[in-house]
């Protein structure tokens, strides 16, 4: 097994991948609210920790990667007040919350899959393990960490802090929040504002509901992936991962249930992909300026000059840091769209290369090889990794054009980046033949273009240039080379 180090944020700093089991890994990611449709921000997780995942995989690691659905206990402004955000949906579309969450989830899936985001080996919702979470609202209590209060249970945020310390996920300290937070009104049933709620009282008018020894009502939003994450992948284990803005509150308050309720924080390894921005600001449902992943697919949003494919929006997240903000922008998107093209072309002309026999070793090849394993291996780097591979397409451009020759062991090397890292671990693929359109649209194409070719031949340019131009009409870009007429869809 190779070394892998990743920046752990508990720790803030890389540390080296050590798994809790030799060969096996456990991860725990926290999926969608599904009570809309699935956005741009909500592509970076999902590509994010599925590239990881392919990545252990491909080391040899044994990975059993739980994502979670969150479709009850998510109240409009993440705190314990307000109505949950599934519910209200419910209420204004006229639906059952189940009916509604079950529409968005599998919207959800159907992004995900555009996006060759491989699903996860388990994927739990919240509302299918109630009975966990009440069992695990009652080991806190036992604890001397909660307190029961008009039918709710909140967690004692305070008597928590003097044994284990609030806040060192986030950095955040007790007494500072003490001094910067203000009572707030509706909120009288707790000890303090900063407690937060493991099990809600339903009001009259709250449509999920559940009977627990407290009274009628539903888990918090923190508790579901505390008590599925227990379930699925025991009292410890790997990476939990998710997004820069679950740190605080979500992921701390969970990091809090979980040493309360098991002695232990329960995780190895915090991973945190930041946001993606809009001229600077955080995507979001909340903040109203979120784009839609269909829009991207279709363009029918006024920000975007055009429609933008799926793995172009794969391409354009893996171009950055996974720990950096990524700024949305035409041009950004634009420029992955060409980059995309290129390394695409290149994948297919190192299947058409014959090797030579009789050329020299190119160490520059096997260099670029194990940087691109190096970046992988640190902290999931993939810009740099795609840098490298961007080197990989410059020497499979000069074999092309018999600038260099390659012998059989460095096309080996170069096949195993476009098919074995490129595919099977970034997981980019050619969108146009990965839905099995190939035979269809592939050859009715080639066989276009050899009538084309056949004109040419024929000096008959009116034909050819005809043909040039609808192909183009059609959204089919050709391109005249030595080696012949490539195709690709514009």
């Amino acid at each position: 097994m190779k070394d892998i180090y990743i920046h752990n944020t508990l720790s803030r700093k890389k540390e080296l991948f050590k798994p809790i089991t030799p060969g096996y890994v456990g991860i725990y990611v926290c999926g969608p609210t599904v009570y809309g449709d699935a956005h741009l921000g909500h592509a970076r997780p999902g590509i994010t920790y599925d590239v990881l995942v392919r990545f252990l995989r491909h080391l040899g690691y044994k990975v059993r990667y739980v994502r979670n659905i969150t479709d009850v206990g998510h109240l409009e402004n993440d705190s314990d007040n307000g109505e949950d955000k599934i519910a209200k949906k419910a209420r204004v579309e006229q639906l059952e919350p189940m009916e509604v969450s079950q529409e968005y989830t599998i919207r959800y899936h159907e992004a995900m899959r555009k996006l060759n985001v491989a699903p996860p080996s388990i994927e739990p919702r919240a509302s299918g393990h109630i009975i966990e979470q009440i069992g695990l609202v009652q080991k806190i209590l036992d604890a001397g960490y909660a307190y029961e209060s008009n039918g709710s249970v909140y967690f004692d945020v305070k008597a928590y802090d003097k044994n284990h310390k609030y806040g060192i996920l986030s950095g955040r300290v007790l007494d500072e929040m003490i001094s910067n937070t203000r009572e707030l009104d509706g909120q009288d049933d707790k000890h303090s504002p900063y407690d937060f709620a493991l099990w809600k009282k339903a009001s009259p008018e709250h449509i999920m509901r559940w009977p627990s020894p407290w009274g009628e009502g539903f888990p918090g939003w923190h508790l579901e992936c505390s008590a599925m994450s227990e379930k699925y992948l025991g009292t410890r284990f790997d990476i939990h991962g998710g997004g820069m803005d679950l740190m605080f509150p979500h992921h701390e308050c969970e990091l809090a249930q979980n040493m309360a309720s098991r002695g232990t924080g329960g995780v190895n390894y915090w991973m945190h992909n930041n946001m993606i921005t809009i001229k600077g600001q955080k995507m979001g449902k909340s903040l109203g300026n979120f784009i839609t992943l269909e829009e991207l697919f279709t363009g029918k949003n006024s920000v975007l000059e055009q429609a933008y494919s799926p793995m172009t929006i794969r391409f354009f997240i893996l171009q950055a840091h996974y720990r950096s903000t990524l700024d949305f922008s035409n041009e950004a998107l634009q420029a992955s769209e060409k980059g995309l093209r290129r390394v695409m072309q290149a994948a297919k002309d190192v299947l058409k290369l014959v090797p030579d026999d009789n050329a020299a070793e190119l160490p520059e090849i096997k260099n670029i090889f194990d940087r691109i394993y190096d970046a992988l291996c640190d902290d999931l780097n993939t810009p740099v990794a795609m840098a490298h591979i961007f080197d990989a397409v410059r020497i499979v451009n000069s074999a092309k054009e018999k600038q260099v020759r390659i012998n059989t062991a460095d096309h080996s090397t170069l096949k195993e980046i476009f098919t074995v890292i490129l595919t099977d671990v970034l997981g980019l693929v050619d969108e146009e033949t990965a839905d099995g359109h190939e035979d269809v649209v592939g050859k009715l194409v080639d066989m276009i273009i050899d009538i084309r070719k056949k004109a040419k031949e024929n000096k008959d340019w009116a034909t050819s240039d005809r043909i040039r131009d609808e192909l183009k009409e059609a959204g089919i870009q050709i391109k005249d080379t030595k080696e012949g007429t490539e195709w690709y869809l514009a």
